[in-house]
């Protein structure tokens, strides 16, 4: 993406911060997590997003919401113990990056499923409030390569995502 192109999609969406305000301040988690996955599809550029709460006894993930609810359906788990990612991201709560086909193949055992939909890079953050990884924003482009700006946006959108993952232990 050229520079032009990055600051026209970040006015873009800034300018397009009614639904996501709207979203933040309901009850609806689903309805937040399809916002953020809207106000960041203009930055990112991806075509899967999923939202993930983390169990934090099984090290293990349970999908919320997802952008491709045939492919990723909400309720899918995944177990995440003594896996690098599960290590980095849930537990050291720091932002993974793959690009490329070799580094999903590495990081997550779906990676022939993440191919078939054309995905080659990845951004996962963990979603935390108060030193606790409550679960991750994942995000995946069919670009290989994942610049800075695109690192800030999806750590944007996790910051969004904590008021969803509130309303989940309040509802």
């Amino acid at each position: 993406m050229s520079q032009t192109l990055e600051v026209d999609a970040a006015t873009a969406a800034l300018l397009d911060i009614d639904v996501l305000a709207s979203a933040c301040a309901g009850r609806d988690p689903v309805a937040l997590f399809g916002a953020i996955d809207a106000y960041l599809r203009p930055l990112l550029g991806h075509t899967l997003c999923t939202v993930n709460r983390f169990d934090a006894e099984r090290i293990a993930v349970v999908r919320l919401y997802s952008s491709d609810p045939v492919a990723y359906p909400p309720g899918g788990s995944k177990d995440k113990a003594g896996m690098p990612w599960g290590q980095q991201v849930l537990l050291d709560r720091r932002v993974y990056v793959g690009e490329g086909e070799a580094a999903i193949r590495q990081s997550f055992d779906d990676h022939a499923a993440i191919a078939s939909l054309g995905l080659k890079s990845v951004i996962n953050v963990p979603v935390v409030m108060g030193d606790v990884c409550l679960g991750t924003l994942n995000l995946l482009m069919p670009a290989e390569r994942v610049t800075p700006v695109m690192v800030a946006s999806a750590r944007l959108g996790a910051l969004l995502a904590v008021p969803g993952f509130m309303g989940l232990t309040a509802g």
